[in-house]
């Protein structure tokens, strides 16, 4: 008996296990497909074909022949600075540049920070030969970084100039130096901007550079740009790289530094329109700090006695607001305005002077040589 009431408990089960399933009347219809549009879209053109493929296409332009035409014109410089260690004692320190001749008479042209504040200066030509600079022989233009080595030397290899206002971004340049100090290397690239302004410190601005993508490194600086003709276009001058970022590589144009190489060699120093005044740049911290009445401007720091400046009742904390009819925002602008101006021109100069803003006038001098 105990039998057969399991059997019919199992045979129960089995029954409503089956009744759960899906009877083949509940299965889902399948979706109903809509026909598909076969007709083609109109055609934009029945009639177009691409265009052909050149082949003309022009060969690069040979690096060689360019770097061949200058090559014995770049020199290598080397100097020894005197610096102090960390307990103060004297120290020599050991730096590299790169220049190039402008003249075959020994006139070697480089940037300043190159020989800057060097008690001794080696000059390697191409061909092997040194030379000691005597230092009462370099003549520097800080300003535009810029400066001149004149070696006992004649019949030199001079370099030819090129015109760098006939450069166009993407043509092709050379960069010809002496980088980290491993003597001459060339080093191709483009021109990728021109006519760029690149700050350097307070109250000093490059103008008018070149920018390449040409690899300029420490021991670069002074060497020349040159275009294909082998011609120098530009004097390379600084870099700017950071983790990340790729380097830009910058030449002064020899629009910029023509006329002041040409100064320095026949005057030993740059003439330009002077004020007397030592600047720096306002804004809103500068301002708080010294209580100044405008956030925006140049400050005077320094006038020095006699001056333009000083004649035109300028006093220090002065802020320059405007010069002539340009509007003055840091010291780079006013430096740039009144080099832009001309020796004995009445000019306008417009200040903040505590709650009150004046106009007067003055007579920019020549600058006086350096170390006056």
């Amino acid at each position: 008996m105990k039998h057969i009431l399991i059997t019919l408990v199992l045979l129960s089960l089995t029954l409503s296990a089956v009744g759960c399933l899906i009877s083949p009347s509940q299965t889902p219809a399948p979706p109903i497909e809509t026909p598909a549009n076969n007709t083609p879209a109109a055609p934009i053109d029945p009639s177009w074909s691409a265009p052909s493929l050149g082949n003309n296409t022009p060969a690069l332009p040979s690096i060689a022949d360019a770097v061949g035409k200058v090559y014995q014109s770049v020199v290598t410089i080397s100097t020894e600075v005197m610096t102090l260690d960390l307990f103060f004692g004297p120290r020599t320190q050991s730096g590299a540049g790169s220049g190039w001749i402008i003249d075959k008479n020994g006139i070697i042209v480089t940037n300043n920070h190159v020989v800057e504040g060097a008690k001794k200066v080696t000059v390697e030509l191409a061909d092997g030969r040194t030379f000691q600079a005597n230092p009462d022989n370099i003549y520097r233009d800080p300003l535009t970084d810029l400066a001149i080595i004149k070696i006992d030397a004649t019949d030199l290899p001079a370099a030819s100039l090129g015109s760098s206002a006939q450069l166009r971004v993407g043509d092709w340049v050379v960069a010809i130096g002496n980088p980290l100090g491993q003597g001459l290397r060339a080093k191709e690239g483009t021109v990728s901007g021109l006519k760029v302004s690149l700050p350097l410190d307070q109250g000093q601005s490059l103008y008018d550079l070149i920018e390449t993508s040409a690899a300029i490194n420490p021991g670069n600086s002074g060497g020349p740009l040159v275009n294909m003709k082998g011609e120098v276009v530009g004097i390379t001058s600084a870099k700017i790289a950071s983790v990340g970022v790729e380097g830009m590589g910058y030449a002064i144009s020899t629009r910029t530094a023509i006329p002041i190489i040409e100064q320095l060699i026949r005057n030993s120093y740059v003439i330009r329109p002077w004020l007397g005044v030592q600047l720096y740049t306002v804004d809103q911290y500068v301002a708080a700090v010294n209580h100044l009445p405008v956030d925006k401007g140049a400050v005077i720091t320094y006038i020095a006695p006699g001056s333009p400046a000083e004649k035109a009742d300028l006093k220090k904390l002065d802020v320059i607001i405007r010069f002539q009819d340009t509007e003055i925002t840091t010291a780079e602008e006013l430096i740039q305005a009144i080099h832009n101006s001309q020796v004995g021109e009445k000019v306008k100069i417009t200040f903040a002077r505590g709650e009150d803003t004046k106009i007067t006038y003055a007579h920019p001098i020549q600058s006086p040589p350096p170390g006056n």
